[in-house]
């Protein structure tokens, strides 16, 4: 077994979107269904900024700040910590944002899907370094993790009831073309949240798998990583080296007083970087 360590205390409920930055001072994720912010300080001390009824996926913006994916669309947030929320994308309360990451471009991407989980009520958005959007496509359920392969032509995507990490071609011109199935999760467990390291390899998160795999560029199993705790939801690189994996955890469905360090940080050293984080453009 991989020696991977707890991190942090178990803080988050629901633990998604881990993201490292040097711009805001290194690892912050979300406490998704809580609608906060979370950053881990240099003293280990856990910093938390609500941002409203969901916090579901986060980017450095090159002028500073972060840009955030909200319940029902998109938030700016400037250098000196001012919140703009954008208006939203759609009115019905029944559907939220989840995932999602910036292209080589400077663009950030956001899927949806229904509280209820229900068949095909996803879609995913893109936010434009104007501030326009676009929505990209429907028909999926639970839109989760996308990144991009070090040179920027594929992007890698997981819509998690399908039980696999699909991918298309990707040009700044075209967007996201020629989708096709990258690979089949068998094991148990859902695809959830992943990164691209930079050697090209895909890392992704076991949802109720209690497990992170890594994937050559040519679809092939060439690592586990197991934790103790069923329910991983996404994984990143960091430190000043980005040699470090972080792995956040949700308790959402799971008994009280079951898997106590579930909703915690944990980390460990996979012998290989990642890639620094694309940032938001506007």
């Amino acid at each position: 077994m991989v020696d991977v360590e707890q991190l942090t205390d178990p803080v988050a409920y629901h633990g998604e979107g881990p993201v490292w930055s040097a711009s805001w001072g290194g690892l912050r994720w979300v406490d998704m269904l809580a609608g906060d912010v979370l950053s881990l300080h240099p003293d280990a001390t856990i910093g938390r900024r609500h941002v409203g009824p969901v916090a579901a996926a986060l980017r450095p913006r090159r002028s500073g700040g972060a840009v955030i994916a909200v319940e029902r669309g998109f938030a700016l947030e400037e250098p000196d910590g001012t919140l703009q929320v954008l208006p939203e994308l759609w009115a019905d309360p029944t559907v939220r944002m989840n995932d999602g990451g910036c292209d080589p471009d400077g663009r950030f991407y956001c899927g949806t899907m229904a509280y209820s989980e229900s068949d095909g009520r996803g879609s995913l958005y893109r936010l434009d370094a104007g501030g326009s959007t676009s929505l990209l496509f429907g028909g999926c359920t639970i839109s989760n993790g996308l990144d991009w392969s070090p040179d920027g032509s594929l992007a890698y995507y997981v819509d998690s009831p399908t039980r696999r990490i699909d991918v298309f071609d990707y040009a700044a011109q075209t967007g996201l073309t020629s989708r096709r199935a990258f690979v089949e999760i068998a094991e148990a467990g859902v695809p959830d949240g992943l990164t691209v390291d930079s050697q090209g390899h895909v890392w992704v998160a076991l949802y109720a798998g209690s497990a992170v795999h890594r994937y050559r560029p040519d679809g092939t199993l060439d690592g586990v990583v197991e934790l103790p705790v069923t329910k991983p939801t996404a994984c990143t690189f960091g430190g000043d080296d980005l040699s470090e994996l972080f792995i956040t955890t949700t308790r959402s469905g799971l008994a009280e007083g079951s898997q106590p360090a579930a909703g915690a940080v944990f980390h460990y050293r996979p012998g290989v970087a990642g890639r620094p984080v694309r940032p938001y453009a506007g």
